[in-house]
């Protein structure tokens, strides 16, 4: 079988295209969701390899406005500006009830990263943002107002950091002088607060990856857009999910192994024939363990060397 290599486009690297690709195998005549449509990667190779539709959702206005221009290549794309975990909904809104696969990829898009107004990066200065649909608090709101043990708390959970407390009591400190508006404001804080170690990551990023993941809600919003998708699939039907950290991708794996019954046994002494069947369910996993980037995207893209792919099938 001959590989293929599938290309970036306009500068923007769809995070394991090929994989991905691979695993999706689009059809002519299927309809296919591209969930986190973000620069539209997926979606135009998808409707590039078979004469299918697509149905491209995002929250964020400007992915939205992007897809409006690849539309007039693709007049099979299809565009829903929203949550994806309100995927049902949004796609029960034009009468599409199933699908053939669905696509979700769980990183913050480049085109959001490399804004410096839309405050996702310390590389860059700007107002301390991180709002993927530009509505609700902000990083700046959560960081000026929070108390010093909630501040914590969002550092640990979500951003697993551990020096949470003193980056929260540093904070909390500190904006009694001034509060803070921008990136490299709150990122000079941490840095001094905390040093980096010998894996040679920022030492902030942690701090901002918890805030973003707080502002935006994403893990209560993956954990109910992927149950949403098992019950969109048709037989046959797949879904993929391209993950950058260990909390989103410990969800995607929960989930797909509780619909593909692959539990743990209650006993190591319970007979075989009173065990949980994967072959008794309606889904199959394509992915005992994630799948990881190849070296070569990594050195080409080096944001995706965080990446996991995980993906299910319902059965036929």
């Amino acid at each position: 079988m001959t590989k293929h290599i599938y290309p970036a486009h306009e500068g923007h690297f769809p995070v394991m295209l090929n994989e991905v690709m691979a695993l999706l195998d689009p059809q002519d005549k299927g309809v296919y969701v591209d969930a986190t449509f973000g620069g539209g990667g997926y979606s135009k190779t998808i409707l590039s390899a078979a004469a299918c539709e697509v149905w491209g959702i995002d929250r964020d206005p400007d992915a939205i406005a992007r897809g409006q221009e690849i539309q007039k290549e693709f007049t099979s794309l299809h565009l829903l500006q929203g949550d994806f975990s309100n995927i049902k909904e949004l796609l029960a809104s034009q009468k599409i009830t199933e699908c053939n696969g669905i696509v979700l990829d769980l990183g913050v898009s480049s085109f959001q990263i490399d804004q410096a107004e839309r405050g996702f990066s310390f590389r860059f200065d700007g107002p301390l943002d991180m709002r993927m649909s530009r509505t609700g608090k902000t990083a700046a709101d959560l960081v000026n107002t929070l108390s010093e043990t909630e501040l914590a708390d969002i550092l640990f959970h979500y951003g697993e950091e551990r020096f949470s407390r003193r980056i929260a009591k540093a904070i909390v400190q500190r904006r009694i002088e001034a509060p803070f508006e921008t990136t490299q404001d709150l990122a000079g804080l941490i840095q001094k607060t905390i040093h980096g170690d010998k894996s040679g990551i920022n030492p902030a990023t942690r701090s901002f990856q918890g805030l973003r993941i707080a502002v935006n809600n994403e893990l209560e919003q993956i954990h109910i857009a992927l149950q949403a998708a098992l019950n969109l699939l048709k037989p046959g039907g797949k879904l993929i999910v391209v993950s950058f950290h260990s909390l989103e991708d410990r969800i995607a794996k929960d989930i797909m192994n509780k619909a593909a019954g692959r539990i743990a046994k209650p006993s190591r002494h319970l007979p075989l024939s009173l065990s949980p069947s994967q072959a008794d369910n309606e889904f199959e996993l394509l992915t005992s363990k994630p799948q990881r980037p190849s070296e070569q995207e990594c050195q080409l893209n080096p944001r995706s060397r965080s990446a996991r792919l995980r993906a299910i099938k319902r059965r036929l």
